[in-house]
């Protein structure tokens, strides 16, 4: 039997085939497996960069969320300076009214005092005249001349003391 198979011409053709296989195989599995760890190692280039490129991705993510935040708390604060500042402006600004017209009751009353006093002292002045008047005609009628001067003199000494 195997001297029939060393005749056989296929026999040759298989052994052929198996050697050059065996021979072919070992370039041709370097060369798939150099291609395989070549595109392998591609591959893992591409997944860290896309890794690098997530965690930046996250950081500025994060960093941006942070200033947003800041920048609410900033419009936060300003909004309650804001009013802050606004209470206090309308509270001086009422203070200020209020002592305004405090001032102006003030100014009013005192020209009424005023003008109070000066109708008394028109008053007093014109009953002072009318009382003179009177007086003269009352004295013209019932006294003589010289018993009426010292009467008048006497009226006249007296007359800073009435009008205290």
């Amino acid at each position: 039997m195997i001297h029939h198979l060393l005749a056989d011409a296929e026999f040759w053709v298989l052994v052929a085939v198996v050697i050059f296989v065996a021979l072919a195989w070992k370039p041709a599995a370097r060369a798939i497996t150099g291609a395989l760890d070549a595109r392998a190692n591609r591959i893992a280039g591409e997944l860290d960069q896309a890794r690098r490129l997530r965690d930046e991705a996250q950081q500025l993510l994060a960093e941006y969320q942070r200033k947003q935040r800041e920048a609410l708390g900033e419009a936060q604060e300003i909004v309650a300076h804001a009013k802050t500042e606004a209470e206090r402006i309308a509270a001086r600004s009422a203070r200020d009214l209020e002592q305004a017209l405090e001032r102006r009751r003030r100014l009013a009353e005192e020209r009424i005092a005023q003008a109070e006093a000066k109708a008394i002292d028109e008053i007093r002045a014109a009953a002072v005249d009318v009382a003179i008047v009177a007086a003269r005609n009352v004295i013209v009628e019932e006294i003589d001349q010289q018993r009426g001067a010292a009467l008048i003199d006497g009226a006249i000494a007296q007359l800073p003391q009435g009008l205290r």
